[in-house]
């Protein structure tokens, strides 16, 4: 419950180990413990950004309360310096949402958060 997920034009060699790193930045920014985080990462898609395909990613993060102005530019600096190290895509290639979900809207373990 937060959920990060990442489609990138670039193949990913170790999607798991992205997966990792991305899911310790967003627990470190959000407070919430990573027990709890979810990351989904995929990649080889076909994006075009401002009119050209180059490499470049569009990020979802979601999450239950702990989102705010704040926690966003802290998630959007964290998450672009990863994606800048390890697939070389530019910040300025990277397109994030994030969105507050109601806790009755996040289902888990059969039940809902809320």
């Amino acid at each position: 419950m937060p959920l990060i997920k990442i489609q990138s034009s670039v193949k990913v060699q170790d999607k798991a180990a992205l997966a990792l790193e991305l899911s310790k930045v967003c627990a470190q920014c959000t407070k919430k413990p990573e027990g709890y985080v979810q990351s989904i990462v995929e990649d080889d898609a076909v994006i075009a950004m401002g009119g050209k395909i180059e490499n470049s990613a569009f990020v979802e993060v979601k999450g239950i309360g702990g989102l705010n102005p704040a926690v966003n530019k802290a998630l959007s600096a964290g998450i672009c310096k990863v994606l800048e190290e390890k697939l070389k895509i530019s910040p300025a290639a990277v397109y994030i949402n994030f969105t507050d979900v109601a806790a009755s809207n996040w289902g888990h373990n059969g039940s809902t958060f809320g």
